[in-house]
């Protein structure tokens, strides 16, 4: 599911150390996990190994990952990551495919126990979407490994901002905004890869859409796909609860086409915006599931009102 377009770093100047303190950790250590596919070359991981540590943080187990995970594997690395009690973030490498097959082996009871950072995106919408709603722990819609190698200044400040505990409270601060259908919502924080998550439709770790800000994304997939997606989507009545809906960055495929494929078929009371710093492009937005949030679209906004990160100093 994950693509990444080359980082230009020449056009853009990386913030300087003083700008990319970590300040809210209680710990610094980092424990790396594999659910979905393997990085393909080495210097993607490596040079994210590198900017983690320029970050301050530890990673405790930074050997190239080189072996796919069985379902059984994946989970067990999960379970041992939420028990190391001087872990403060557990991080994917990348994503792609795969990792849904672990939810029915996961402990989160044991998750629960143990709260911590657990940062991802692309099919990693497949556990932090879960792991929310299964023991109310906030995660992060965050850059993994591969992408830390070369992040944009952007995406860099919003990933410092993320593990800081959002002093920056405002997450659309610097990013552009269309609107679709004006107003204000608030509502908890939900969503990600729109083929991942649809693929959780009628199972036990489908999306709870109720009462939700509903963010969804996706890279290279042809209309026809998205548009079945969709159609799903509002077949299953997903749509029918929501708050406000996000679209992110459909790589491919235009926000306004992928608006219209909803407003064809519904109609539409909530507030819908599109902001492409959301998905699979160079900017990123470090989102927290499972925060309270409010979008303001005469703002350009999506403030967290409300929220609980584990191991941030208040």
């Amino acid at each position: 599911m994950e693509s990444r377009n080359p980082c230009e770093r020449s056009a853009e100047r990386l913030p300087g150390r003083h700008e990319h303190e970590i300040t809210g950790l209680a710990v610094r250590k980092v424990f790396l996990i594999t659910p979905s596919c393997l990085i393909k070359k080495r210097r993607d991981f490596t040079g994210g190994i590198r900017r983690l540590a320029e970050l301050g943080f530890n990673v405790i187990n930074p050997e190239f990952p080189a072996t796919p995970l069985s379902p059984q594997e994946k989970a067990d690395q999960i379970h041992r990551a939420f028990s190391d009690p001087d872990i403060a973030m557990i991080l994917a490498v990348r994503g792609g495919y795969g990792a849904m097959k672990a939810l029915p082996l996961i402990d989160f009871d044991l998750i629960g126990d143990h709260p911590k950072f657990f940062a991802g995106f692309s099919d990693l919408s497949a556990l932090i979407n879960p792991i929310f709603e299964r023991t109310g722990m906030v995660t992060l819609h965050a850059p993994m490994v591969k992408n830390l190698g070369a992040p944009s200044p952007f995406t860099l400040k919003s990933f410092i901002n993320a593990v800081n505990g959002y002093p920056e409270r405002n997450l659309f601060k610097g990013a552009p905004v269309t609107v679709y259908q004006p107003g204000t919502a608030r509502g908890v924080l939900k969503g990600g890869n729109l083929m991942t998550l649809t693929a959780l439709i009628k199972t036990d770790w489908e999306l709870d859409t109720e009462q939700t800000i509903l963010f969804l994304e996706d890279v290279d997939e042809k209309s026809h796909s998205v548009d079945r997606c969709l159609t799903q989507w509002i077949l299953a009545g997903k749509f029918r609860d929501v708050r406000a809906i996000i679209l992110g960055d459909f790589r491919g495929i235009r926000s306004s086409q992928v608006y219209g494929m909803i407003a064809s078929q519904m109609e539409i009371k909530f507030p819908v915006v599109s902001c492409p710093y959301i998905g699979h492009g160079n900017n990123k937005i470090s989102l927290p599931v499972g925060a309270l949030v409010e979008l303001n679209t005469d703002r350009k906004s999506l403030r967290i009102q409300e929220m609980s990160l584990p191991g941030v100093r208040s």
